[in-house]
């Protein structure tokens, strides 16, 4: 029986490597009209990305694939993600660089890309339909001067999502939250609303951890941003302010320390780790949570607990409408050496590769794997059919070359229970409603050498407020604090960084 499958299996392999070649076959390197007969050998691509689990095997099934469709004889070396940046760091150094290489978005890189030693895309985009087809803030998020130096890693550039107990806002006659009160009223009827019905006081709205207000994921600027603030900084025509200097910012912080008073969240939120906030919202005792992650994780967990708790998903947005922030949209990007790259056919080539990954068939692959092995079609749906062949196989690829997941170019969705397609469609129409970061690819010193020590200046100051430590005018003592140790001269440096830009 084994033989039979494998036999099949291989079958498959093969029939889909000779369709792919057909396909693969009739595009020029340059996304133009066929070249010379020489153009159609396998066109070699080197391409350095960091490992995500095992490394797989040289030239697997996946590869194979590829590397007919692409017409590329494709060469990766991985490199253990705890060394990444370090090894990367060292290959530029030495200028023994590849063809393609994956960057994150680091000051030594962006001081690389200053330096002429990367080619400049940005010109070229337009004549790939794949990735051209892509939303603009995608590219913005990795420019250097205005200058765009590679394809992203696209990732979701609006993840926050409203995830709420359904069956306890039902129950007291609620509605998810939009403006600051309704998310005070919300909190409060779950916290005292006894909405599990078991006579007890053992419920609570909302939980925050430690980090509840850090990075792209802090609470404090979702619901800031949701009710009309900036995404961490306010650009006024080059004038830089802080999100924490705004009106609807102050207005959040405000909301959080009356929930702290009335003991409405959980006290410990100074401490405590996000793992047992989430072992909360898991077991059945908080109620609603703004998430970048997909509400039927948490439904999943949660009737294992309560077999009858309902679990749903909204947009955030406030009295005006859907507003959240944006975020990266990357997991770092594919760029290309001018070292190894050394003429504009060559870029061509190289760029015309990372299109084809995106073209319906390639698009598949990343995200689906191979059709008959590690999914199968269900006529509306596809289907997955080895969970851990997908992750072992197929992930590696899909973690580190461009796809839009089932955003763009497949043809059908995996099949998923409801909550886990409404979650993704919110997620998928974010992009519309997204506040981007003015200051994400803006130079600082400053902030090169002192950024985080004032962020933690700011977070802190934050922490105290809600918790009833300092009061307005100690607030606004905090504020001159960091004003004075270095944040103006963060502030100028943005503006500084912006009026280069425009130039």
């Amino acid at each position: 029986m084994k033989k039979k499958q494998t036999a099949m299996t291989m079958s498959g392999i093969l029939l889909l490597t000779t369709a792919l070649t057909a396909c693969g076959g009739d595009k020029a390197a340059d996304g133009g009209s066929k070249g010379p007969a020489e153009d159609n050998k396998p066109y070699p691509i080197t391409l350095v990305v960091n490992q995500v689990g095992e490394i797989p095997l040289k030239d697997n099934d996946m590869e194979k694939a590829i590397k007919a469709y692409t017409n590329t004889d494709l060469q990766i070396q991985w490199i253990p993600s705890s060394a990444y940046d370090e090894k990367v760091n060292v290959m530029i150094a030495s200028g023994e660089l590849p063809s393609l290489i994956k960057l994150n978005y680091t000051p030594t890189v962006i001081g690389t890309l200053k330096s002429d030693q990367f080619w400049e895309i940005g010109p070229y985009l337009k004549d790939y339909k794949n990735l051209n087809a892509q939303n603009k803030q995608f590219y913005d998020n990795i420019s250097v001067n205005g200058k765009i130096y590679g394809v992203p890693l696209f990732r979701d550039l609006g993840r926050a999502v409203v995830h709420y107990r359904k069956d306890w806002l039902d129950t007291l006659g609620l509605q998810p939250p939009k403006s600051l009160d309704d998310w005070y009223n919300v909190i409060k009827g779950i916290s005292l609303g006894d909405p599990d019905k078991n006579g007890k006081n053992d419920t609570l709205g909302f939980m925050m951890d430690k980090k509840y207000n850090q990075d792209s994921g802090s609470t404090l600027t979702r619901l800031s941003v949701a009710q009309g603030g900036p995404n961490k900084w306010q650009n006024d025509n080059g004038t830089f302010t802080p999100e924490f200097m705004t009106e609807p910012f102050f207005q959040t912080m405000k909301l959080f320390k009356r929930l702290y008073d009335e003991k409405l969240i959980n006290q410990d939120f100074a401490v405590v780790d996000s793992t047992e906030v989430t072992k909360a919202y898991e077991s059945g005792r908080a109620g609603i949570q703004i998430s970048g992650g997909n509400a039927q994780s948490w439904m999943d967990k949660l009737v294992k607990v309560v077999p009858n708790a309902v679990v749903d998903a909204a947009p955030l947005e406030g009295p005006n409408g859907r507003r959240l922030p944006g975020e990266s949209g990357n997991n770092g990007f594919l760029a290309i050496p001018k070292a190894s790259v050394k003429t504009e056919a060559e870029l061509k080539k190289v760029l015309k590769f990372v299109d084809q990954l995106m073209d319906p068939k390639m698009a598949t692959l990343l995200v689906k794997g191979i059709e008959g092995r590690h999914w199968a079609d269900k006529g509306e749906f596809t289907e997955v059919l080895d969970r851990d062949a997908d992750v072992k196989e197929v992930k590696p690829y899909r973690d580190n070359l461009p796809q839009r997941n089932e955003y763009y170019n497949i043809a059908k969705p995996a099949k998923q229970p409801d909550l886990f397609r409404k979650n993704t469609s919110i997620g998928k129409s974010n992009e519309q409603f997204i506040v981007p970061n003015p200051v994400l690819t803006l130079d600082s010193q400053t902030f090169a050498e002192r950024g985080k020590e004032l962020e933690q200046m700011i977070t802190d100051a934050e922490t105290k407020f809600i918790m009833g430590k300092i009061d307005e005018a100690g607030w606004k003592a905090e504020i001159e604090k960091w004003r004075k140790a270095g944040g103006d001269k963060l502030a100028q440096e943005y503006k500084e960084a912006y009026l280069k830009t425009k130039k």
